[in-house]
């Protein structure tokens, strides 16, 4: 029986029940598809990353139903900046008019804000707003929102072996727990379950150390399309399958 069908059979506090037991606390995401999704409806691409946040919303609040801890979202790559100018500058305003206004909701939901990528290259209103989030809801216990922005996993990777050997960290004290002390995630779990909307089967530069042991989702469905109930076929999913470790 498909997931689907599955569970139309039970009441969401039934399956949300269930999906609090699986120990699943984090939860990484790339979000594709705007652009598809506009095109396919004879839109603007710009109409396609407005209705995405319009998701980001949506997916998490769904986290916080679901009891998740962590969540993290692929917003802006680093080679995100070889789009058209015009784009790049609509999703920078995008971010910082989104963050802006919604923060007072996020903060009254006990969302925890943080960022990840290299945002000295932002510009300086944008890290204002990143700042002011992260203050802002720095004391809340909730869902914690991790928002990759300017983000490169090699890139992150490259530069925790340049501050390793700043710091003048000796061969034989580096291992695998010193490497992740280094890069931008330090101080959240690596993800459980890695979403990828649109179908797309690549990992697009994003967490390649974090999600070495993390189970992979790819669903077709754009991200501005992606609810709720499509979070809880790919939680349940999860639930459902064996993870090895390697073993």
């Amino acid at each position: 029986m498909e997931i689907k069908e599955a569970i139309k059979q039970y009441s969401e506090k039934e399956v949300i029940d269930a999906i609090k037991n699986t120990n699943l606390k984090h939860i990484a995401i790339i979000m594709d598809g705007n652009r598809r999704w506009a095109k396919e409806r004879m839109l603007p691409s710009m109409m396609g990353h407005k209705r995405g946040v319009d998701t980001l919303k949506k997916i998490t609040r769904a986290c916080s139903d679901f009891g998740i801890k962590y969540l993290t979202l692929y917003a802006f790559s680093t080679e995100n900046w070889n789009r058209k100018k015009e784009e790049v500058d609509f999703l920078m305003d995008l971010l910082a008019t989104t963050l802006k206004s919604e923060l007072k909701e996020l903060n009254g939901n006990n969302v925890k804000m943080n960022y990840i990528g290299n945002l000295n290259q932002l510009n300086q209103n944008l890290k204002n707003i990143l700042n002011d989030s992260i203050e802002t809801t720095k004391n809340n216990t909730g869902v914690v929102l991790t928002v990759a922005i300017n983000y490169g996993a090699r890139d992150e990777i490259t530069n925790a072996i340049k501050n390793i050997i700043k710091d003048g960290i000796k061969e034989d004290e580096i291992n695998q727990s010193l490497i992740s002390n280094y890069l931008y995630t330090k101080d959240i779990p690596d993800p459980d379950l890695l979403i990828r909307t649109s179908g797309e089967k690549r990992i697009s530069n994003y967490l390649l150390w974090q999600i070495a042991y993390s189970e992979i989702y790819i669903t077709d469905t754009y991200w501005p399309e992606f609810d709720k109930n499509a979070l809880m076929e790919a939680i349940i999913e999860f639930a459902n399958r064996q993870r090895r470790w390697g073993k």
